[in-house]
């Protein structure tokens, strides 16, 4: 009987996929369950066995803040759109502390979790979806002390607050679309994981964090600055904590060149998925 039911048994088999495979997201709702886990994790890992724990969320962009306000605040006087200054670098800090952290973490997660790729199957997205999601719990600790420092300086939001939600989904998106490439790549090339800090470093000038976006000239000049996402992305947080200087084509372009990476980025992933097990 029982070899009857085993003969009756439907059989599914694996195998990789061919050329530019579809994208295939329905598994990562069937592994949901998996994400969370992961993400999880990746949470209790970096926190475990540290001193200060998750105090670390918030003195990273806290000292940060404090280094720019002295440096370009008080002794650059760069312009900060007539905000106060430390409120005009945290709200630039928040969507890039998360892009940065996601960009460290999700770099080498990929060859960090070779003992599960080699053993079991699931989405191999899940991964970097994981890294990608535990730094949302720093992002989320590092925006109600700004919070505070509203309250501080007495600055209320407006209405432009209420599209928040979009714009974390946008730098999350932005996080998600450079680390699926970081993270396909390093499987290939480990000297991608070496070169993310100085990455992540450079991309920081070359984004409106410690400057406001409007020193950037009007015309062509502007339009080919807005091909940095994140320079979008934090000029949309500003406005919409602080009444800054309101997304105009810069955004725009920010924007659709964030849909560009994060669709290509898929896309890469998935055709270079079936090699993860065998290279790494």
């Amino acid at each position: 009987m029982l070899k009857s039911e085993i003969q009756n048994s439907p059989v599914i088999v694996i195998q990789p996929s061919r050329g530019w495979a579809a994208l295939n997201l329905r598994d990562l709702w069937e592994y949901r369950e998996l994400l969370y886990f992961l993400t999880w994790r990746d949470v209790k890992v970096r926190y475990k066995q540290s001193a200060l724990g998750v105090a670390w969320a918030v003195l990273q962009p806290l000292l940060t803040m404090v280094i720019f306000s002295v440096i370009f605040g008080r002794l650059a006087r760069l312009p900060s759109e007539g905000i106060p200054y430390p409120l005009f670098s945290y709200a630039a800090l928040l969507p890039w502390q998360l892009f940065a952290g996601s960009l460290q973490r999700a770099g080498a997660s990929l060859v960090g979790s070779a003992h599960l790729l080699t053993k079991v199957y699931f989405p191999r997205l899940i991964i970097p979806l994981a890294a990608v999601g535990a730094v949302v719990v720093d992002f989320g600790i590092a925006l109600v002390v700004f919070a505070g420092l509203m309250a501080w300086y007495g600055v209320v939001p407006g209405v432009a607050a209420l599209t928040l939600p979009l714009l974390i989904l946008l730098a999350l998106a932005t996080a998600l679309a450079v680390s699926l490439w970081l993270s396909a790549l390093n499987v290939q090339y480990r000297d991608v994981q070496h070169a993310i800090p100085f990455l992540v470093q450079a991309w920081m000038y070359a984004s409106p964090v410690a400057y406001s976006a409007g020193l950037i000239p009007g015309g062509p000049w502007r339009i080919l600055y807005g091909l940095n996402p994140m320079a979008g992305v934090i000029q949309g947080f500003r406005w919409a904590l602080l009444g800054g200087e309101p997304p105009d084509e810069l955004f725009v372009v920010s924007v659709g060149m964030v849909l560009v990476l994060l669709v290509s980025g898929l896309f890469y992933f998935r055709r270079m998925e079936k090699t993860f097990a065998d290279v790494i």
